[in-house]
């Protein structure tokens, strides 16, 4: 990414994503799904094809991702149809959209919300790329993605969308000064004087919401099917975790839990923001696999007021004991290039507006069934 601090630095907002389509600087293989752009992001789909491969990988320098899955592939999956990925595989996916960025625009990727909330583990890889989910300023070529369910076998086919990719110029992330500038004119979190080093920070709230303070994935369940919204019965998949007045919680290793921000977030309309990766310095776990907030998100005028983040949490090696109002994250913000035609929560695709502790929407939580007498 470039160091330029200049006026022009930004992230591209939807109208833009429109034009590189228009220029080819982005090439979708079908026309786009209606929701397919978002206020400051592109959704991407599920090509033809993908791959079981026997480890996860970056090509490197001078290495394609084809051959790379050349010499790692176990077997071809044919996507037209749909297929089941299993959870503990690693896949590699073709993806529709390719880029012929120009020299000053790089972008960036990662999961949906709805995908991290069903933890699949998936991130974007390129050709000759040394890290994963950054694409190079002026990158030419395919996009894949790699695709891990780490908790729920999911099904998935052509057309589906499990990453969505930022494009920026320049270097538009907010610094320190700036984020208090910021958050003294437009308050980022309901917090009054928040440290804000390396971010906005961002705790978990383990007094509950309406009695439940989370969930836990249950093990061994069904299939979730990634393109059928509220097409699956929560009690199947997610142990609710009800509010004891401990106001901790005590993280099992390996389980995935659902829990949420003590802190109502705002993204003002010309700015975007992400969740930062799991800091060692926290604790042995990893908050938020999926990232992105988009401009609006949160904001009373697109009906958001109170919105809190979702925190898709995995402990480590070892139990870990999370307390009430623990830090957990921190939330970087960028600059807009412009503000986007229309703001989170008030287009097509914007499922997390407003939202408290809330399951993906693939989810419908159905009344308990009564017992007979």
């Amino acid at each position: 990414m470039s160091g330029d601090r200049s006026a022009a630095s930004g992230i591209l907002p939807a109208q833009a994503i429109a034009a590189l389509t228009e220029t080819g600087a982005i090439r979708p293989a079908t026309a786009y799904a209606a929701d397919q752009i978002q206020p400051a992001s592109l959704d991407l789909r599920l090509g033809t094809r993908a791959y079981r491969v026997r480890t996860s990988f970056l090509p490197g320098s001078g290495r394609s991702v084809a051959a790379c899955v050349a010499a790692f592939a176990l077997h071809e999956i044919d996507l037209t149809q749909g297929a089941v990925l299993e959870t503990g595989c690693v896949y590699i996916a073709e993806l529709q959209e390719t880029l012929a960025l120009p020299p000053d625009l790089s972008a960036s990727a990662n999961p949906k919300s709805s995908t991290g909330r069903i933890d699949v583990f998936t991130r974007v890889i390129t050709d000759r790329a040394s890290a994963f989910d950054q694409i190079e300023a002026g990158y030419a070529g395919q996009l894949y993605a790699e695709i891990s369910p780490r908790t729920f076998p999911v099904r998935v086919r052509t057309g589906s969308r499990l990453s969505q990719i930022r494009f920026r110029r320049g270097d538009p992330r907010l610094r320190e000064a700036e984020l208090a500038a910021l958050h003294a004119s437009d308050p980022l979190i309901d917090a009054a004087t928040p440290s804000l080093q390396g971010g906005v920070p961002v705790s978990v709230d383990l007094a509950g919401f309406d009695g439940l303070i989370g969930y836990r994935a249950k093990r061994h369940t069904g299939l979730i099917d990634v393109d059928r919204p509220r097409g699956h019965r929560t009690r199947d998949f997610w142990e609710p975790l009800p509010a004891d007045g401990s106001r901790t919680l005590i993280l099992d290793p390996g389980q995935f839990y659902i829990l949420a921000s003590k802190e109502a977030v705002r993204v003002p309309a010309d700015h975007a923001a992400e969740m930062v990766p799991f800091d060692p310095l926290v604790g042995e776990f990893r908050v938020h696999y999926a990232g992105f907030f988009d401009p609006g998100f949160g904001l009373s005028e697109a009906g958001g007021a109170g919105a809190r983040a979702v925190l898709e949490v995995r402990s480590r090696d070892v139990p870990f004991l999370l307390e009430d109002g623990q830090i957990v994250g921190r939330l970087v913000y960028e600059r807009m290039l412009e503000r986007p035609a229309t703001l989170y929560g008030t287009g097509a695709g914007s499922n997390y507006q407003a939202q408290g502790l809330k399951l993906s929407k693939h989810f419908a939580i159905e009344p308990e069934p009564v017992p007979a007498v």
